[in-house]
């Protein structure tokens, strides 16, 4: 009889429960199959020599070099975009002018800022220049004086006699002694 080496892996030491076995073996389930697919790390052995890689590059067309960046063209000299001029209104009279600058809301929202000397952006203090001074054009125009217009105006007519504040400075202290 031949010698057998001794093993360190027990055989089967009894019998075994399972019905499903032949020759003394269980049968491996077919159902059981792992359910987490093992995620394959690096590249399969032998890419670096495959000729799969040249039909890919046969079906794209030529080969492009991953390192080379964006293929978007730039173009060299810059282009300013079109400025849009916006569409004036024409009115058939200044009255009607002049009542659509007074219904302006912006306008409004800008006076009051302007009032309270809040800050004004560029294009709002070029927007509030630009409408009151063809505000000014049509009141003019028109024929409408400005409420201040009229009190500066009063005041420089006033006399030397009725203005209270120059016949008290013009009073010579010398003349009561």
């Amino acid at each position: 009889m031949p010698r057998v080496k001794k093993s360190r892996k027990p055989g089967m030491i009894g019998i075994p429960k399972s019905n499903n076995t032949s020759d003394g073996y269980r049968k491996k389930n077919p159902v059981t199959q792992p359910t987490k697919v093992k995620k394959s790390k690096g590249k399969p052995a032998g890419s670096r020599h495959s000729i799969a890689t040249s039909d890919k590059t046969l079906i794209s067309g030529t080969k492009k070099d991953p390192r080379l960046g964006s293929t978007k063209k730039i173009e060299l000299t810059p282009n300013k975009p079109k400025v849009v001029q916006p569409k004036v209104k024409r009115y058939a009279t200044p009255a009607q002018e002049l009542a659509a600058l007074e219904a302006d809301d912006r306008l409004a929202i800008l006076l009051d800022k302007y009032d309270i000397d809040a800050t004004l952006s560029k294009d709002d203090l070029q927007y509030l220049e630009t409408k009151m001074s063809r505000h000014k054009i049509l009141c003019d125009l028109l024929g409408i004086k400005d409420e201040d217009e009229n009190n500066q105006n009063g005041i420089n007519d006033l006399s030397s006699e009725d203005d209270p504040l120059k016949t008290f400075e013009s009073i010579n202290i010398n003349d009561f002694k």
